[in-house]
């Protein structure tokens, strides 16, 4: 094992080479086998667990550039401000205006979200109200749970007056031109087409969804850093 100045140096030469890493290169960057030596020499450096890839990424706490949500990829692998995927999962209904599904969460996060969620509302961090086709996952916090919920249903009555369908060519280009321009604020499908709605122009949250998908925008657009750039 490495003495801990050395080990520290070390592994600063890692991230700085590679940003993430599984547990194989630590403990062969620190000669050891012990995995508690590598924690506790990551701990004192400050570290984040992947809350994809079942947490087998490892990065340290300074290196991730967040997006509005407290989200990082690299290379495929995600990791959170907020920690485990439960912690985030939990942050991201409180902090969302008009609460969150299951299909927009997992297009956020990029993971499967089922069980993290029936988990939430059993341990009672958020709760979950019937809406329409399905359930909206909203704060445990009656007031802001209220507001959510007003504000998701005015954004369904909105929905209802779009002509559902593939959008015109000009509507696809404003959605892309929005992701572009609002690339500092929330690129949640529902909030695109809020915004859109408020220059005039129809397109459902659905159809933003799509048009993301199809340009391959569903990850890239939020999570790429500078540092993943180089």
């Amino acid at each position: 094992m490495l003495p801990p100045m050395e080990s520290r140096r070390a592994l600063l030469r890692l991230f700085r080479k590679r940003l993430v890493v599984t547990l194989d290169p630590l403990l062969e960057t620190l000669r050891t086998r012990a995995r508690m030596s590598v924690f506790r020499r990551l701990s004192s450096m400050g570290y984040l667990t992947s809350y994809s890839h079942a947490g087998r990424y490892y990065t340290l706490r300074d290196i991730p550039e967040f997006d509005e949500q407290g989200l990082w990829q690299h290379l495929g692998v995600s990791f959170s401000r907020h920690g485990s995927l439960k912690n985030t999962a939990e942050h991201i209904v409180n902090d969302s205006e008009a609460g969150q599904t299951h299909p927009e969460l997992e297009f956020i996060l990029g993971v499967r979200v089922h069980n993290t969620l029936l988990d939430l509302v059993e341990e009672e961090r958020i709760g979950r109200v019937p809406l329409a086709r399905y359930f909206l996952y909203v704060s445990r916090k009656r007031r802001i749970a209220n507001a959510q919920i007003k504000r998701r249903r005015e954004e369904l009555k909105r929905e209802a007056t779009v002509p559902e369908g593939k959008p015109a060519t000009e509507v696809v280009i404003e959605v892309l031109l929005e992701l572009i321009h609002g690339a500092k604020v929330q690129a949640e499908p529902s909030a695109i087409a809020a915004r859109l709605a408020a220059r005039g122009i129809r397109v459902s949250a659905t159809q933003v969804r799509a048009i993301l998908d199809e340009h391959g925008l569903k990850k890239t657009a939020k999570f790429r850093s500078r540092r993943s750039q180089r």
